[in-house]
């Protein structure tokens, strides 16, 4: 059984199941290759990265803002009374939020003593 011509003859059955499994194998073992590398080019690159952590200044500490006791609260305890002018409980647990994000300094070690809406 014949399956192509070709300028020498033609090709068999069994040579033609040769050529694709060879073809087969030779794409999987590129593929094997690939992955590899891929993945000593992330150990690489997060090598890098961490060696380029620790040469990093570090951050200074945010000191912690002391309370009326002058100790900071442990977490979930809040400090003493708020006084809210013309502002809801959420709206002041927004503001909070924020303040203690854009510092940096945890809410357990922040004081609020009264949370004013200024009309204009």
């Amino acid at each position: 059984m014949y399956l192509l011509k070709y300028a020498d003859g033609v090709i068999t059955f069994p040579e033609a199941l040769n050529v694709s499994i060879t073809g087969i194998v030779v794409v999987m073992l590129i593929l094997a290759l690939l992955a590899v590398l891929v993945l000593l080019l992330s150990k690489a690159i997060r090598a890098v990265e961490g060696a380029a952590k620790k040469k990093a200044p570090k951050e200074e500490a945010v000191e912690a803002v002391p309370t009326a006791t002058g100790v900071a609260l442990p977490d979930g305890q809040s400090a003493g009374k708020l006084d809210l002018v013309n502002v809801d409980d959420k709206t002041a647990a927004v503001i909070m939020a924020i303040v203690s994000n854009e510092s940096g300094i945890p809410l357990n070690r922040l004081q609020f003593n009264s949370i004013k809406k200024i009309e204009e």
